[in-house]
């Protein structure tokens, strides 16, 4: 009977190394191209009255502008924050006329047509309170009357301090 000549040797190994070295291209490459994937958006604060400004971001777009649109205060270019950023900024002013509720915020990446993320706005009833920093609410007579007092006594408190020690 004749002897038949032996297989070639298998070839698995070297299959097994070449998908794996494939797979760790691929993981390698895997983050670079998914951190422009999926852009994240966010406004900043959540909730504003008519009249109160908000921050606008964008990160993950791959582009160097982008857009926000929104029935609260209308259509926003965002932009990088300096040269190398990767996250795109803006700020406004809500509609003084923006109604009350939830607004759909939309981000499109590198403008019309681009990729869109969206984010919401709540716009609270009432408006905005400014000059003072919304510090001036609803005051009583009596408070008034009782912070007059406080700031009258330690006007008079300081002066006869300083009296005393010219005395002494």
């Amino acid at each position: 009977m004749p002897v038949k000549p032996l297989a070639k040797p298998p070839t698995a190994p070297r299959r097994l190394m070449t998908v794996a070295a494939a797979t760790l291209v691929l993981a390698a490459a895997a983050p670079a191209t998914l951190a422009y994937a999926f852009p994240s958006a966010t406004v900043s604060p959540t909730s504003v009255a008519p009249g109160g400004r908000v921050a606008l971001s964008v990160d993950g777009c791959g582009t160097r502008t982008a857009r926000a649109t929104s029935t609260a205060f209308g259509e926003v270019r965002l932009s990088p924050g300096n040269g190398n950023s990767s996250t795109l900024f803006a700020s406004t002013t809500v509609s003084r006329n923006a109604t009350t509720g939830t607004h759909r915020v939309t981000f499109e990446c590198g403008g019309p047509g681009g990729e869109r993320v969206t984010a919401s706005l709540y716009v609270t009833p009432g408006a905005a309170r400014g000059g003072t920093g919304g510090s001036v609410g609803s005051m009583s007579t009596g408070q008034i009357a009782v912070g007059g007092a406080l700031a009258a006594s330690a006007l008079g408190a300081g002066v006869w301090v300083l009296m005393r020690r010219r005395t002494t």
